[in-house]
């Protein structure tokens, strides 16, 4: 099929994208705006937060999301937590599983729903991403890519794929790699539907895996917090 020469995309992906956001723009604004103005009542600072992400074939650009940690916040701990994942080839869980003071208020619920990532719808309509493709990744986790593992690229990064619909933060990052590489050898018009009406339900599993790691976190505090009232009711 013909593709734009710049950003890689097939005509029907990129009609997809377009209507796609067109059709969903009555209900995503008014929850935009009221994110953003969540934002800026739990926080100071700007709304969005931009940072530099590796496209098609290597390009970069500004990656667009809502703002979930307080400002001047550290990222090496993140750099380090990543490369662990890559060396142990263990289930990508999130630094948000064991608690992280850099986060927000009601910052882990937006990033374990994916609402933080609605701006980067913007990023869709430029042509830099698309509604289905591989995660954006940054440049520090791009140069430690194997050769085998730049096939990814060869999709243009997205908000939604093949691995976040199919097991995500439970799988490691090797299965990631590869299931990035099968889409962007497959990738199709009946490919991208099925993974966007997958997502939805891939979402609300992640939700439920976030509050049962929450519960589990506050089950030794809580047991610990009622030995002192056993031993006084002796």
């Amino acid at each position: 099929m013909k593709q734009d020469e710049n950003i890689g995309l097939p005509g029907w992906k990129r009609a997809l994208d377009v209507a796609a956001i067109l059709m969903a723009l009555p209900l995503l604004l008014p929850l935009v705006i009221g994110i953003g103005i969540l934002i800026r009542l739990v926080s100071t600072g700007p709304v969005l937060f931009k940072q530099e992400r590796v496209g098609y074939r290597g390009s970069r650009f500004m990656c667009l999301k809502f703002r979930t940690m307080f400002c001047g916040a550290e990222t090496r701990t993140h750099e380090g937590h990543l490369q662990q994942l890559m060396d142990d080839n263990v289930p990508m869980t999130k630094m948000d599983d064991k608690g992280d003071a850099r986060i927000i208020p009601f910052g882990r619920l937006l990033r374990a729903s994916g609402l933080d990532e609605l701006p980067q719808l913007i990023n869709v309509l430029k042509g830099e991403m698309s509604l289905v493709g591989p995660r954006p990744c940054m440049a520090y986790e791009a140069a430690k890519y194997l050769p085998w593992q730049l096939e990814r690229f060869n999709a243009v990064p997205g908000l939604t794929g093949l691995w976040q619909v199919n097991g995500k933060n439970r799988t490691t990052f090797t299965r990631m790699i590869q299931l990035d590489i099968e889409y962007a050898r497959t990738k199709s018009l009946f490919l991208d539907l099925k993974i966007i009406f997958k997502t939805v339900p891939a979402l609300l599993a992640q939700l439920r895996d976030t509050r049962q790691q929450k519960k589990s976190a506050l089950a030794p505090s809580a047991a610990g917090a009622s030995i002192p009232l056993r031993v006084a009711n002796r």
